[in-house]
């Protein structure tokens, strides 16, 4: 992995495809570029967004879990304004964290498929890149 590249497994804090011997860099993208989005393409990918239905980046009893923890996060902020705030920025940590994890798995499972021999799917392949766009759109998303 080139030394300005950085994956999910990276965001997670897992260190287990380096330890499975398999590589989180794209091996195509040369050192140092950064791609950025064709405007044109906005359009499209507001309507493919609407396609996917932003499926869910957590199981509904982790994300229920955090959910919980937020309420009395916010109901404290009218006596204790900035420990909310870290409280909070504690709380969305924790989230990122886990959405990370969930992808950094997802691709490990891929990649343990390739390094077994087994074919992946295209459908199978299809699914995982509309995840990741979904996730890619709401995170630009306003």
């Amino acid at each position: 992995m080139e030394a300005n590249e950085i994956s999910t497994a990276d965001l997670a804090g897992s260190d287990q495809m380096d330890r499975a011997g398999m590589t989180s860099g794209h091996p195509e993208a040369p050192e140092g570029d950064v791609l950025i989005a064709d405007p044109s393409r906005r359009d499209r990918a507001a309507s493919d967004s609407a396609e996917d239905e932003n499926p869910a980046l957590l199981p509904d009893e982790q994300a229920g879990t955090f959910r919980a923890r937020w309420d009395p996060i916010q109901a404290a902020f009218v006596d204790e304004p900035s420990v909310a705030v870290h409280d909070a920025d504690g709380l969305v940590a924790e989230v990122m964290q886990a959405v990370a994890r969930s992808f950094a798995d997802e691709r490990a499972r891929l990649e343990a498929r390739w390094k077994q021999g087994e074919d992946v799917s295209t459908e199978d392949l299809r699914v995982t890149l509309q995840r990741y766009r979904s996730f890619f759109n709401r995170l630009l998303t306003a």
